[in-house]
């Protein structure tokens, strides 16, 4: 027999875990929803795990806990940070989802500010032998966090050799991103469910180009919250609480699009910091 709660699906970033998500599984927990955020494949290892993981893994590892909750839940709702929210748009556009989709810091495109200059010359080293095997694209700051604070922390962990983040990934990781992005981009419009887009002006990974390019081209209706006063990890920086409020509110919503409201920043976050 179904559960009568709803669910939802939290997805983390590309080399984290679900410290990437901030406080939003007990947020939504305290509302009554069921939350689930399982590792991807290839994560909360070693960075080497990655080399042989294709985006494919990713995308049918999360299909199948979809499908999991789907039998235990009648309502089951998506979510993803930065990596996650492309693997849960691809999963929304695959099981036809008609439920809520949150995504938050989606990057559909690599034009951050904190990004090398020459990022966009990343496909020679695909095609150059053994290099995208090779290669390590370190973790540095900002972190992919504005709060000083919290991004000091971060760097603490990271020194301590904490496993809640990969301290690089291999470039071969970022190849399947970018073949992930490719698959989305043309198939937008067959994603037809409501869906929250959390985005900041500052991002430092991903431009609000991403999100912008995502309201013109989801077939469903969008509703879209800018900020204002964080970078890339908008689930643990300065907006944090208002990104978490206006969660709680998109996913007890009747489905409708409504204009965005912008968030003053919080100091008062007492969760895990973590990272892109």
């Amino acid at each position: 027999m179904r559960s009568t709660r709803p669910a939802a699906l939290l997805i983390h970033g590309l080399g984290g875990t679900v410290y990437d998500l901030g406080s939003l599984g007990r947020t939504l927990e305290d509302v009554g929803i069921v939350t689930h955020a399982p590792l991807l494949p290839g994560h909360g290892t070693e960075p080497e795990e990655l080399l042989d993981i294709r985006w494919t893994d990713w995308i049918e590892s999360m299909r199948a806990e979809y499908r999991a909750l789907k039998q235990r839940h009648g309502v089951v709702h998506l979510a993803g940070v930065c990596l996650g929210a492309l693997v849960a748009l691809e999963v929304a556009r695959l099981e036809n989802h008609q439920d809520k989709l949150a995504l938050y810091a989606p990057p559909l495109f690599l034009d951050g500010w904190s990004l090398p200059r020459l990022t966009w010359l990343r496909p020679l080293g695909y095609i150059l032998p053994g290099m995208a095997r090779r290669m390590r694209i370190p973790e540095a700051e900002p972190f992919g966090i504005k709060n000083p604070r919290i991004r000091k922390l971060i760097q603490q962990r990271f020194e301590r050799g904490e496993r809640f983040h990969y301290p690089y990934v291999p470039l071969a990781c970022i190849r399947e991103v970018d073949k992930l992005r490719r698959q989305l981009l043309p198939r937008l419009g067959q994603i037809t469910c409501p869906t929250l887009i959390v985005h900041a002006d500052e991002d430092d990974i991903t431009s609000p180009r991403s999100a912008h390019h995502l309201q013109k081209h989801l077939g469903g209706p969008v509703d879209f919250m800018p900020l204002s006063d964080s970078y890339h990890m908008i689930l643990v920086d300065n907006e944090r609480m208002a990104v978490l409020a206006r969660s709680v509110d998109f996913f007890q919503s009747r489905p409708a699009s409504r204009p965005a409201v912008s968030s003053s920043p919080q100091e008062n976050w007492q969760g895990s910091p973590v990272t892109a």
